[in-house]
C-alpha cells in the first residue's frame, strides 16, 4: 500500500499545488508508473474542480482528471493508475464519498491493487478511521464519521501549537485532548504545516520541508514530539499492520 498523507495542499514559500512536496509525489508516481492521476475534488466548495485538476497538471507535469467527468465514479476508481484527494471541507467530503459508493472501491484499489493513494488536508482526514480530528465545520448536514481506514491512527492536519493573543476559546491542544479523554485508548497525530506520512507497505516514513517534529496525543501519556530525522519509534508499535 502507497499512502503520502500531507497536512497541506500550498505554502507561501513553494509555489504550485503540492509543490513543497513536489519531489516525493513524482517520485511516487514514477515508481509506480502512474500516466494519469484521478482527482477527488468533493471537498472544494469554493472553487472550480476542474481549475483544481488543472492545478495539479501544471505543478506536477502529468494529466489530471477530476471523477465529475466520469458518468460513472466507481468506474473511475476501478481504472485509476493513482487517487488524490484534495483538501477543502472533510464534512462534504466525506459524505459524498459515502454517498457516491467510493468507501469500498477507494478501499479495495489501495489496499488490492497498490494504486497509490495522495491525500491532503481533507484528504489526509478521510484516510483516517474517522473524521473525528477534522479542524473544519460540518457545513452540510451528514452526520457520517467512519473514513475509510487506509492508516489506522487519528491525524490532525495543520496543527499549530502557538498561542493567540486575545483568542479565548479552546487552544488545538485543547481540543485534542478532549478527544483523548473520550476516546482513551486511540492516538492522535499532529501535522504542522508542511509535513507528511509516506507509508509504503508497512514502513512509515515522516517528513516536513521546514525541519519541524509533529506531536503524538494519547490519554495519559505526556505530549511527544518527534524531530522529522528521528525514527517513528513512538508510533510504528501502535500500527497493527496497514
Amino acid at each position: 500500500m502507497e499512502l503520502l498523507l500531507l497536512s497541506n495542499g500550498k505554502t507561501t514559500e513553494h509555489p504550485g499545488l503540492l509543490g513543497w512536496a513536489r519531489d516525493r509525489v513524482q517520485t511516487l508516481l514514477a515508481r509506480k508508473q502512474v500516466k494519469r492521476i484521478l482527482l477527488i475534488p468533493y471537498a472544494v466548495i469554493r472553487s472550480d474542480w476542474d481549475a483544481r485538476a488543472q492545478d495539479l497538471t501544471e505543478s506536477l507535469g502529468m494529466e489530471t482528471i477530476s471523477i465529475h467527468q466520469f458518468d460513472d465514479p466507481v468506474a473511475a476508481i476501478h481504472q485509476a493508475d493513482a487517487i488524490f484527494i484534495s483538501g477543502g471541507n472533510t464534512w462534504r467530503l466525506n459524505q459524498l464519498l459515502h454517498e457516491y459508493g467510493l468507501v469500498v472501491p477507494i478501499q479495495r484499489a489501495v489496499r488490492e491493487r497498490g494504486v497509490p493513494y495522495v491525500g491532503w488536508s481533507a484528504g489526509c482526514n478521510v484516510a483516517t478511521p474517522s473524521i473525528r480530528t477534522t479542524n473544519d465545520m460540518p457545513v452540510c448536514s451528514a452526520a457520517v464519521l467512519p473514513a475509510l481506514g487506509l492508516f489506522p491512527l487519528q491525524i490532525n492536519p495543520h496543527y499549530l501549537d502557538a498561542s493567540i493573543s486575545g483568542h479565548m476559546g479552546e487552544t488545538r491542544d485543547e481540543r485534542l485532548a478532549e478527544f483523548c479523554a473520550i476516546n482513551p485508548s486511540e492516538f492522535v497525530v499532529a501535522l504542522r504545516e508542511a509535513s507528511l506520512l509516506q507509508i509504503s507497505g508497512e514502513t512509515v516514513e515522516y517528513w516536513s520541508v521546514r525541519g519541524e517534529g509533529f506531536k503524538i496525543f494519547k490519554l495519559g501519556e505526556a505530549i511527544q514530539e518527534h524531530e522529522d530525522a528521528a525514527p517513528l519509534a513512538a508510533l510504528t508499535p501502535f500500527i497493527p499492520k496497514i
